[in-house]
């Protein structure tokens, strides 16, 4: 087996990988809550813990919910996802005491940027 191959299938370089990723979320997210007035974190444990919840929010319930309205997302030519990104930033928010979220149109914006920020930051990381 190739070594580099056996180093990035190992346990340690999957979870530095998932580590790094939540971190970079994290940062990601408190950056937003800078920039977004709607959109407020107390703490950067607070960010941390939504994060995390925005991971399983997006790993288990967003797939369910991509797959209900792609009739919808079809019709409007994927414009939805932006919606859609929105409705899981806000149903994080109600996990996490903390993390508030104050609209829908706060959430969509807050979500885009935070997929920005968390891609550039991302590419950063790995470089």
């Amino acid at each position: 087996m190739c070594p580099v191959y056996y180093e990035y299938y190992s346990a340690g370089y999957r979870r530095r990988s998932w580590v790094a990723r939540w971190l970079v979320n994290a940062i990601g997210l408190l950056v937003t809550a800078a920039v977004i007035p709607g959109i407020e974190v107390k703490s950067v444990f607070t960010a941390l813990l939504a994060a995390a919840v925005m991971g399983v929010v997006n790993a288990f319930v967003r797939p369910v919910f991509l797959i209900l309205t792609l009739p919808l997302n079809l019709l409007t030519l994927g414009l939805f996802t932006f919606v859609l990104n929105g409705l899981m930033l806000l149903l994080a928010a109600v996990f996490v005491p903390g993390f508030t979220v104050s609209g829908l149109l706060a959430a969509i914006f807050g979500a885009l940027l935070l997929s920005i920020v968390s891609s550039i930051m991302t590419r950063v990381v790995r470089a």
